[in-house]
């Protein structure tokens, strides 16, 4: 189906203002016992790209279910939305909300430091000045502490700061550390488990249907006597979290959650690029906007939105521009199960392109650009008429990258220079690159400063979509990864 024929059975055709009536509708609506369920077509979405939203998940990851939600009700769900599993870091969100009701107790004091909370950490302990940090720092992650965590992945252990290299308030660093003992500074101040809080002050009030206490767990280990706290749940009752924070804080006429404190963590204090990229910020355990362009166009999210996200493909986001939640779950204990090779964890790219399909459904003509391969424009060339395209060429692209705008430099001999486009063109990455028989160009980085995380140089193909002086790159699932012109 055609996009501007998907954007004719659109609910909105374009965003409307944030703060008036039409961004959520007159009246709240909240889900009883049960969700309640609408059909795409009486929403006014388009059922054709919902489809399509479905096949790209399923491709992209090994999705064990998504759920829209649009004005309380289901708009599309597949998958398994009853099933328990590991959020990972959408843990954190569920923190923050727990934070804010003991803050609004005055059980926490934001201002408070570490120091005059007793919180300290095994050898090597923390310092005076790490010990100046306080809880909000913590909230941000903006501590600089960088003392050994908990349950913290291999890249955020390589990309720890040394210790006593940032001030606290000063840096932005997401880190492990800093929200365990988020967890520790929770627990000793209102001297009950997370899991049971979360329980008696949040799921049990909105209703959440599979959620028990039992469903939390702790981490402890050697590294760090702050515990990491993992939870399980279900998609559906995500989505009833999401919900909450969509409604600010409240469920029916009951305020579960300070409604000063869901507008001060879905605030961005500190711009997460170049962690990540372009266009993400971050709150209070809350990740705000999304990312934009890391090299080629993404999706242009409406002002306003958020998400919790977690390893493995956890998100729900929040649009309160179209009064929308977006829940993507993966079970990564199955995923994690001996059944033979797994899918990777979906990049941010391929969530973004998941985003966009679901925007344009609803109707969002202004989502950004179609980037699939699909809907390229312009021509793809056979094997000597691109290698001929490509050779002596210098490319440029990348413009909204920290150090860009880059140059690829495509060498006659089959050598390749990715330089940064400044008055010096200092070299940042080299390599080879060919043209397969495919017609598509190889590319092999034998020396890459830009992605440190990147282990023993690997072959990656793209292809390749030729109009005038532009030059777009594709994946293999038909994404747009690069888009370049010649300089």
């Amino acid at each position: 189906m055609a996009l501007a024929a998907a954007m004719l059975v659109g609910f909105m055709l374009s965003r409307p203002a944030l703060g008036t009536d039409e961004t959520r509708g007159t009246v709240a609506t909240y889900p009883g016992t049960a969700f309640e369920t609408t059909t795409p077509e009486a929403a006014g979405w388009s059922a054709a790209m919902l489809a399509e939203a479905k096949s790209w998940s399923l491709l992209i990851a090994p999705t064990a279910a998504v759920m829209i939600v649009q004005h309380g009700r289901i708009i599309a769900q597949w998958g398994d939305i009853t099933s328990r599993s590991n959020l990972h870091s959408v843990r954190k969100s569920l923190l923050s909300a727990l934070i804010g009701i003991a803050a609004d107790e005055h059980w926490i004091d934001l201002n408070a430091t570490l120091a005059s909370l007793g919180i300290d950490d095994n050898t090597p302990g923390l310092t005076e000045t790490e010990k100046s940090a306080t809880v909000g720092d913590l909230l941000k992650a903006r501590s600089g502490i960088s003392h050994a965590a908990l349950y913290e992945t291999p890249g955020m252990a390589r990309r720890r700061p040394p210790r006593g290299s940032h001030a606290p308030g000063t840096f932005w660093y997401y880190n492990n550390w800093d929200f365990n003992a988020l967890g520790s500074i929770y627990e000793k101040a209102t001297a009950q488990s997370i899991f049971s809080a979360f329980d008696r002050q949040i799921a049990r009030p909105i209703g959440m249907q599979d959620y028990q206490p039992s469903d939390g767990s702790y981490v402890r280990g050697a590294a760090s006597n702050h515990p990491a706290y993992p939870i399980r749940m279900s998609a559906r009752d995500l989505a009833r979290f999401a919900l909450l924070y969509l409604h600010e804080g409240k469920w029916g006429d009951r305020q579960i959650v300070p409604q000063s404190w869901v507008r001060a963590s879905v605030q961005s204090y500190s711009n997460a690029y170049p962690a990540l990229g372009p266009g993400m910020g971050y709150g209070y355990l809350w990740w705000i906007g999304f990312l934009s362009d890391t090299g080629a166009p993404i999706v242009k999210v409406p002002a306003g939105t958020y998400e919790a996200m977690g390893a493995e493909g956890q998100y729900a986001f929040v649009i309160p521009a179209y009064d929308l939640v977006i829940v993507h779950r993966v079970n990564s204990d199955a995923a994690l199960a001996p059944l033979g090779p797994r899918k990777p964890e979906p990049t941010f790219r391929q969530i973004g392109r998941l985003l966009w399909l679901i925007l344009s459904a609803a109707g969002d003509r202004d989502v950004g650009p179609d980037a699939s391969l699909a809907h390229a424009d312009g021509q793809r060339l056979d094997v000597a008429a691109l290698k001929a395209a490509l050779s002596g060429k210098d490319l440029l692209l990348g413009a909204a990258l920290v150090g860009g705008p880059f140059i690829w430099q495509l060498h006659d001999d089959g050598s390749l220079s990715v330089l940064a486009a400044g008055a010096e063109r200092r070299e940042r990455s080299s390599g080879t690159w060919r043209v397969d028989d495919q017609a598509r160009y190889c590319r092999t980085l034998t020396k890459d400063d830009l992605d440190r995380t990147a282990a023993a140089p690997r072959e990656r193909c793209f292809d390749v979509v030729v109009k005038d002086d532009r030059f777009q790159f594709f994946d293999a699932e038909g994404l747009m990864q690069f888009d370049s012109k010649i300089e």
